[in-house]
């Protein structure tokens, strides 16, 4: 494997996620260039702020997208120019796992190996390179080469098949979360209606076959105190839910309980202000049951 010190990384995306997971690479002793979209946030990167994509990418080992949606990845490689055989993409953007594999065949006819290895985990576990990393690939070469930064970044590195399985996965994963916390917010709205204590009716859930990570971690950290701030976006869960249900239907799958989540989670997204927190989708389901 590469020392940090020698690979060169050109960093696209520079969000909520993708902002500390660049300064950790950074703090760890790789040679980045980072850009964003937005000018701002590229230039609070300092001598590491690169002028575009094409300038992020230019003599890069590696290059991570950090982005959106899979739309956007394809738009950021097409924007860092002429790619040399050789290079290295690594997507750890949530992304549809369809469009990956096609993705991974263009670059393949171009010398450029894909390898995609989305995260699970908020804002301070990327900072502190702590991060689930779900890692699919068809060149295991290239994840032997792209190793030292999934190090850097994550505690836990699961590899998940070929290429587009962990967008495949994260999809799956987070389409699972999201049914749990919907049928967690549902249940605490009828225990309060009742006049039971959503205190209470956590404790028993937690101790009982209802539990989940999610009732565990973040309805008694953000959803009893209020706080709904997590640091994921809901825009974007309804986004996972979205990728995690196309690819249902594109297998031929009819899975009911994944259509409901996708309605639930769009309404969701549809009612709430823009930028809310994914917890915050307690707040939406109270809100629809508050007259009665």
């Amino acid at each position: 494997m590469s020392a940090p010190s020698t690979l060169r990384v050109g960093f696209i995306g520079l969000g909520n996620m993708g902002a500390p997971m660049a300064r950790r690479l950074i703090d760890q002793g790789f040679t980045v260039r980072a850009f964003d979209a937005n000018g701002d946030v590229t230039r609070s990167f300092g001598a590491a702020a690169a002028t575009s994509a094409a300038d992020a990418a230019a003599g890069a080992d590696i290059i991570v997208t950090m982005l959106p949606n899979g739309a956007i990845v394809r738009e950021a490689i097409a924007a860092a120019g002429e790619l040399p055989s050789g290079t290295i993409v690594l997507d750890m953007s949530s992304a549809d796992a369809a469009g990956t594999v096609r993705l991974g065949r263009e670059l393949a006819e171009r010398g450029i190996a894909l390898v995609d290895s989305p995260v699970s985990g908020g804002v301070g576990l990327a900072a502190e390179g702590r991060l689930a990393l779900m890692v699919g690939a068809d060149d295991e070469a290239a994840v032997e080469r792209v190793r030292p930064l999934l190090d850097a970044l994550g505690a836990r590195m699961i590899r998940t098949g070929a290429l587009g399985t962990g967008h495949a996965a994260k999809a799956i994963n987070n389409a699972i979360a999201a049914a749990n916390i919907a049928i967690a917010a549902e249940g605490l709205v009828i225990a309060e209606r009742f006049g039971l204590a959503p205190e209470t009716l956590l404790d028993v859930v937690n101790s009982s076959t209802g539990r989940s990570g999610v009732s565990e971690t973040i309805f008694k950290t953000q959803v009893l105190t209020g706080a709904y701030n997590q640091g994921f976006a809901l825009a974007l869960m309804a986004k996972d839910v979205g990728l995690a249900g196309d690819l249902a239907r594109d297998l031929g799958l009819t899975l009911p309980q994944l259509r409901a989540t996708e309605d639930g989670w769009n309404a969701a997204r549809d009612a709430l202000a823009a930028g809310a927190d994914f917890t915050a989708y307690h707040q939406h389901i109270k809100a629809a049951n508050a007259s009665g």
